[in-house]
């Protein structure tokens, strides 16, 4: 189970801070991160991180969204500055699961970011 939270609205150029806790039956985990689905579109990766602690990142959000993780409280965090109103969207973590050569990914329940002046 995924549990997400920090959401809300902010100013652009304003900064907010996601969570997400992983709880329940955990392990073989690949990567934790974060996608975003904004109205009209598809969802998107925003940034993930994988268990060797490399980064991805979405071009748009380089340099002003950080992604990070706790391994010990299995949380992972979404540090995000310089928020423009295109980055307004519902933001769902994700936990990429692998057991064998099959994969699974778990979804948080979603938070929504608005970033409007």
């Amino acid at each position: 189970q995924l549990q997400a939270s920090g959401g809300g609205l902010v100013q652009p150029g304003g900064s907010l801070r996601l969570s997400c806790a992983a709880s329940g039956s955990i392990f073989s985990i690949r990567s934790m991160g974060w996608y975003r689905q904004a109205p009209g579109k598809s969802r998107e990766l925003v940034a993930a991180m994988a268990i060797g602690g490399s980064t991805n990142y979405a071009d748009s959000v380089k340099g002003r969204f950080t992604v990070s993780r706790d391994n010990a409280k299995n949380t992972v965090y979404l540090q995000m500055h310089s928020l423009k109103p295109e980055d307004t969207a519902v933001y769902y973590c994700n936990l990429n699961q692998a057991v064998g050569s099959i994969q699974y990914d778990y979804w948080g329940q979603g938070t929504q970011v608005t970033v409007s002046s």
